[in-house]
């Protein structure tokens, strides 16, 4: 299996693990490297120096290929950025924010920049910018998400159509089946958050990833549009995040409400009932936790399974 993304992470298969925050530590990063896939360590929820920590980790713990994804709203983005040129990480995903902003500095330091979008628009832009790939990121994801409100197999054919660069799908894919889906799209890759997260290597609370288990459909929903739109389950929380909305809420009374650490109240402590749970639709489909390498083993061998049982169509 060889395309334009194997080739450009020098990895085994073109499955790339989401940078979630709260949930994708160094263990998570180098058991998918370890597989075949290419992990990435979460930023977003780290401190500087704890992110310095788990790329030291991450190095001794594999000798394959890893990255590290950075929100670019991060308040101390340059000293994140300075640890990541200091530890020598060879790939950095960027997202939430202007790619122009670090891709050049990167890039001079023989860094590889794939920037996560929402549409067609930003995928130019990144492209512009000169990014060596784009995750198109649709609706379905978990998390943050696009407020354009456009579905994955929408997103994937019309960036496809726009660019010259490699395209890597994300939200909604949990599965070699979806994994093929998206590449018949045109796709050059995946990236899969949801089920990565209810492995056994996430950073994730226990009680998070039972819950992702437990998820049906309709069971998520996408809020917080005025702020920055994120994709939460279903909870005490979220039922009082829309009572708030009957009444007409203002900016300063949703922010208020939200609070601080939310995420990390629930996706890291544990707590299901105050805390964002942050998770994707695919979660319908994730029925078990089980090691990231028999995630992806399982991804492949039901991609190969499904391609072969298409071509006989």
């Amino acid at each position: 299996m060889k395309n334009k993304i194997i080739q450009l992470f020098n990895i085994k298969y073109p499955i790339i693990q989401g940078g979630m925050i709260w949930v994708s530590g160094y263990k998570l990063a180098a058991a998918v490297s370890n597989a075949g896939g290419l992990g990435l360590i979460g930023a977003g929820s780290m401190y500087p120096e704890v992110l310095r920590e788990h790329i030291q980790k991450c190095k001794k713990a594999t000798d394959k290929p890893f990255g590290v994804n950075v929100p670019m709203l991060y308040p101390q983005i340059d000293e994140i950025m300075d640890i990541i040129i200091e530890e020598g990480v060879k790939i950095v995903f960027t997202s939430a924010g202007n790619p122009k902003t670090w891709t050049s500095h990167l890039k001079e330091q023989g860094i590889t920049v794939v920037h996560v979008v929402s549409s067609v628009k930003f995928a130019l832009k990144a492209q512009n910018a000169g990014v060596d790939a784009v995750v198109c990121e649709g609706f379905e994801a978990g998390g943050h998400n696009g407020r354009e409100e456009t579905t994955t197999f929408a997103l994937i054919p019309m960036v496809k159509e726009q660019l010259e660069i490699p395209v890597i799908a994300a939200g909604g894919i949990g599965s070699g089946r979806g994994m093929l889906a998206a590449m018949v799209l045109g796709a050059d890759a995946v990236q899969m958050g949801s089920r990565f997260a209810a492995t056994e290597e996430s950073s994730a609370h226990a009680n998070f990833k039972e819950s992702i288990v437990a998820v049906k459909d309709g069971d998520t929903h996408l809020t917080f549009k005025e702020l920055a739109p994120v994709r939460l389950i279903k909870n005490k929380f979220f039922e009082e995040v829309q009572e708030l909305y009957q009444k007409k809420p203002s900016i300063d009374d949703l922010k208020e409400l939200l609070g601080r650490a939310r995420a990390k109240k629930g996706m890291f402590e544990g707590d299901l009932d105050n805390g964002e749970l942050e998770i994707g639709q695919i979660a319908g489909l994730i029925h078990d936790i089980k090691p990231a390498k028999e995630v992806l083993e399982d991804i492949i061998t039901e991609f190969e399974k499904v391609k072969a049982n298409v071509s006989r169509l």
